[in-house]
């Protein structure tokens, strides 16, 4: 690294600033503006430079992860879309895979997809998994591209049937578009060539919903950060690797979950060995799992009810944050999110005017927040507020009193987080009590050691900078590109030769992206399946050895399902990863000062309300050691060590805490 590198993740409540420079980590907290996320940002930016006496222009790499693609598709505020698919398939979108959201619900209802009836077009033309049968008609094609700019469309995604295996007509369409219209232009075979009508078509129109939001986030952005001297940005994936803005810009769908991708990496570059990740932020908490120092990945993920099948970090997230409002239902039990109060006004305790109750106000009427604690280092406490407001919700839940309602909260949040910990854990064949636990974000250390206790693992690490951990793990990221291609054929007929020429033309794809392409590290992997099932099992490929590849599928289906078959194995779909191998900046701590600086009642499940130690987290030396009942504050984040565990600051400034062995769990928490 030669010289200061900087990364900013906007989040839904908070913008999170990491400033490298001369072998230290200096952070920052602001609020995101949320009219427009770019303005934030360059404050952040601002106050990490001011803290480090670094001038701006002395940056030399700026690292950006961002939520405007997610937010724009949770919202329904991306770019009026037009779809152009085959004739007959126009309703594909509607049609979706017929699941039904809520089984014994008779009027549950799907969300209306993201292109409105009037805005598919359908057009002639005949492509088969073997070739094309009825090639296009430009002369219609330029008729519909008429019909297109009339309906005032802001982008367009082209999905023809079976371009994923001949996209010679798929392509010619979006050709004849780009030169008719002035929007952009997303083709299936360029985003995601791949079997699956539904969830090609989905992603697709996905890409060009975002691609304008993006398009106009990223030219903001730049064009600020060009005023302060800084660089053009570079940005995050979800497939947990960076790329730069004009990749981005092509490939717009690839940004979303691009801020948790950003916490994964953070947490894998900190922690050896087996690991739950654990992100709470503002507005939501996401789980994901990092197995022998590597993150996991899908090709399954859903965002906002679409199905999106591109490569990302495999993330579980959840409306459960410190933002998210409490409230009670019609039948009178405590619920907690997905609601959340945001940044302004937040929760009741910022003393911005915000009255709904929230975790955040929970946290403060337990004791593990005081008065004097400065959130992001500049917002205070009103204690006072977020009493009032547990009090109003204790007496629509008929508690008794803030503190049963505090509790109350506590547990239900908990309570969904644990959900979420399961379903990367239990439900993929993983035992939790195998792992250990990486908290981070502003209210992630706050609630890990009651979640380790009620998934029985007996290990927390809290990294040093865990309330900007994602911001952090921007600067650890590595540059990532993907490439895929459904190859759909019976492994045992397979031709290996052709293999390495479809991995060949993979390849080329991913040197098209990369900033430096003679520093690429290409990984080959294969999607495979039992012939007859619906769904494939991901296998690493080092050498186009049939063979290996089927042992390693039954292999991975045993550890998945728990059995394998002696059915025949189907190869699906052929994938390449491209990395360029970046250095995680090396963190370093050592402490100093008066590291307890008080004490304060907080109350904790099993054990009622006691007296905890307050420290100063930073003035904490390397070796140090703290028993519980505590809370441990830092500018970014607050760490709570309930009785029964024991934390030890590392070398690096990670918290480590541990259970005690005789200590007993609590199965219900």
């Amino acid at each position: 690294m030669t010289g200061p590198e900087i990364g900013v993740d906007v989040g839904g409540t908070f913008t999170d600033v990491s400033l490298y420079v001369d072998d230290t980590l200096v952070t920052a907290k602001v609020p995101t503006t949320e009219q427009d996320q770019s303005v934030g940002v360059l404050e952040g930016i601002r106050k990490a430079c001011e803290r480090a006496g670094v001038a701006p222009e002395r940056v030399e790499t700026f690292v950006h992860a961002m939520t405007v693609s997610v937010n724009a598709l949770l919202e329904r505020e991306g770019a009026k879309t037009a779809l152009v698919t085959t004739a007959g398939f126009r309703d594909v979108l509607e049609i979706a895979r017929q699941d039904r959201p809520a089984l014994y619900d008779l009027e549950a209802e799907k969300p209306a997809p993201l292109v409105p009836r009037r805005r598919r077009f359908e057009l002639a033309e005949r492509a088969t998994s073997e070739g094309v049968e009825d090639p296009v008609d430009p002369d219609d094609v330029r008729d519909l591209a008429a019909e297109i700019r009339d309906c005032d469309a802001e982008s367009v995604a082209v999905c023809l049937l079976h371009a994923y295996a001949h996209p010679e007509n798929e392509r010619r369409v979006a050709e004849i578009l780009r030169e008719e219209l002035d929007v952009p232009v997303s083709a299936s075979h360029e985003v995601l060539p791949e079997f699956r009508e539904y969830e090609r078509t989905a992603t697709t129109v996905v890409d060009a919903y975002v691609t304008p939001v993006i398009e106009g986030y990223l030219g903001r952005l730049t064009d600020r950060a060009t005023k302060e001297g800084l660089p053009e940005p570079r940005v995050m994936q979800a497939n947990g690797g960076l790329a730069t803005a004009d990749t981005v810009r092509d490939r717009a769908v690839e940004t979303t979950m691009s801020g948790p991708a950003a916490g994964v990496v953070g947490a894998a570059a900190t922690v050896d060995g087996d690991v739950v990740t654990f992100d709470m932020g503002g507005t939501s908490s996401d789980v994901s799992v990092v197995r022998d120092g590597a993150v996991e990945r899908t090709a399954e993920a859903e965002v906002g009810d679409v199905p999106i099948g591109t490569p990302m970090v495999d993330v579980n997230t959840v409306g459960a944050g410190g933002g998210s409002i409490a409230w009670t239902d019609a039948g009178g039990a405590l619920r907690v999110g997905p609601e959340s109060a945001g940044a302004d006004p937040g929760p009741a305790c910022y003393g911005n005017g915000g009255r709904r109750p929230t975790v955040t106000d929970a946290n403060v009427v337990l004791g593990y927040i005081g008065p004097e604690t400065a959130l992001g280092g500049e917002l205070t406490i009103d204690v006072d507020a977020a009493r009032a407001a547990l009090d109003r919700l204790a007496e629509e839940a008929g508690l008794e009193g803030p503190e049963a309602a505090a509790r109350g909260v506590f547990r239900v949040a908990n309570a969904t987080m644990t959900r979420a910990i399961r379903s990367v854990t239990v439900e993929r064949g993983y035992d939790p009590r195998e792992f250990g636990l990486v908290a981070f974000g502003g209210a992630g250390p706050m609630h890990a050691a009651a979640l380790a206790d009620g998934l029985d693992i007996s290990r927390v690490v809290v990294p040093a900078p865990a309330g900007v951990l994602s911001a952090y793990g921007l600067l650890a990221a590595d540059e990532t590109h993907d490439a895929l291609r459904t190859v759909k054929t019976p492994l045992a007929e397979a031709d290996p030769d052709a293999l390495r020429s479809v991995y060949a033309d993979l390849a080329d794809e991913v040197r098209e992206d990369a900033s430096d392409p003679g520093a690429l590290r290409l990984e080959r992997a294969a999607d495979c399946r039992y012939a007859g099932q619906s769904f494939e099992l991901t296998v690493p490929v080092d050498d186009v050895d049939r063979e290996v590849i089927e042992r390693r599928f039954h292999e991975r289906h045993e550890e998945r399902y728990g059995y394998r078959l002696e059915e025949p194995v189907e190869l699906v779909t052929l994938r390449l990863t491209g990395t360029i191998d970046r250095s995680a900046p090396t963190l370093h701590h050592e402490g100093g000062g008066a590291a307890t600086v008080g004490t304060r009642a907080a109350h904790f499940p099993e054990h009622g309300t006691v007296t905890a130690t307050v420290y100063d987290r930073a003035a904490l030396a390397p070796g140090a050691t703290v028993d519980g009942p505590a809370v441990l504050e830092q500018a970014e984040s607050t760490t709570v060590v309930p009785p029964d565990w024991t934390g030890t600051v590392r070398r690096d400034g990670a918290l480590v805490l541990e259970r005690d062995a005789d200590a007993e769990v609590d199965e219900d928490e």
